[in-house]
This record gives C-alpha cells, sequence and structure tokens, in this order.
C-alpha cells in the first residue's frame, strides 16, 4: 500500500478502540460526526425528529458493528456518511411508500423521483462540507453573496485566476453530486441510491 492510500491514523485507532469497546471512543465519534450525520439525514429527509432517529441508529450501528469499517476503503467520515445516507434514503423510501398506499395519490416514479432529488441534495451538501476551505469559500462568496469571479479575488485576497480556478474546481466536484455513489465513497461502501 503506497504512503497516501494509508487511512489516517485516527481513522485506524478509532476503528480500534470501538472494537475494543470503548465508550469513550464513541462519544469522541459522535462530537466529531454528529452535526454532519443529522445534517444529512435531515436534508434527505426534511424531518427534524426523523433525522434525530437517523442520528440514533446511525451511531448504534457503528457502536454495534465497527467491525464493518474498513480503513483501507476510505476515510471514517465518508463511511459513517455514506452509512446515514443509504439509512435516511431507506427511512425516505419506506415513509413515502406507506403515504403512497394510504392516500393513493402519487405514483412510484414521483417517489422514486423525491427520493434521487433528495439524495442528490445531501451528497451535494456533503460535497461542499468536505471540500477545502479555498474553494468552499470561494463557492459560497460566488453563490450566496452573488459575487462574481472578480469581486471573489478581491475579497479574498487572490488573484483573479486563482478565483476561477477555485470556482471551476468547486463546481466540477459539485457536479459529480448526481452519481450514484455517495461522494468520495470507494466502491461497494454501497452509497448507491
Amino acid at each position: 500500500m503506497a504512503k497516501k492510500d494509508v487511512p489516517p491514523r485516527w481513522d485506524r485507532k478509532m476503528q480500534q478502540r470501538l472494537a475494543r469497546g470503548e465508550a469513550a471512543a464513541l462519544g469522541e465519534l459522535y462530537d466529531r460526526f454528529a452535526s454532519l450525520v443529522h445534517g444529512l439525514a435531515h436534508r434527505v429527509l426534511g424531518d427534524e425528529r426523523a433525522a434525530d432517529g437517523i442520528t440514533r441508529e446511525v451511531f448504534v450501528h457503528v457502536w454495534e458493528h465497527p467491525d464493518t469499517y474498513d480503513p483501507k476503503q476510505g476515510p471514517l467520515r465518508t463511511w459513517v456518511a455514506t452509512l446515514t445516507h443509504r439509512l435516511a434514503v431507506q427511512r425516505l423510501r419506506a415513509t413515502e411508500t406507506a403515504a403512497l398506499a394510504r392516500e393513493g395519490s402519487g405514483t412510484p416514479e414521483e417517489l422514486e423521483h423525491k427520493v434521487r432529488r433528495a439524495s442528490v441534495a445531501a451528497r451535494a451538501d456533503y460535497i461542499v462540507q468536505s471540500m477545502p476551505v479555498p474553494l468552499r469559500s470561494a463557492l459560497e462568496r460566488a453563490y450566496f453573496q452573488r459575487r462574481d469571479y472578480r469581486q471573489t479575488a478581491t475579497d479574498l485576497g487572490i488573484t483573479e485566476d486563482e478565483a476561477r480556478r477555485r470556482l471551476r474546481l468547486g463546481l466540477q466536484l459539485l457536479s459529480t453530486a448526481h452519481e450514484s455513489e455517495a461522494p468520495g465513497a470507494p466502491p461497494g461502501y454501497g452509497g448507491a441510491v
């Protein structure tokens, strides 16, 4: 395994601590990833209570099955995000299917379209949260503050060419949100919708 392929030390140690049943490790993991998990679940489900439930499910799963994380497959953050995404999409499908059967309004195609839309939005959020701060700062200025690349360059104290490069790269990363795998998830992590 090449040096760059070695998983971060924190990820390996955390997986080992969880496998030994260290409650403090779960608390540390929760502190680090709870807002990510809750945010992704809320983005998919659009419901605070449902997102709370998914957050609990994710951390229970991590506690009960720490061996399902393989540090060689990618970062712990990506594994947790992928697990969250999968559970939230399952919950959304189940909830919407039950509503479809109960009310009879809508079609299975509309359900899948809703699930797909929520899934893409959650992946886009994850991508933005995960990208390096310089890229995220440029995109936030361009999108939320309606700044062009010249204004972004001035705001960030960088050249116009660098602002264009950051915006282009950030948008390229965001364009991957439409792919069927979770962002940055290695094949087999089950990020497909």
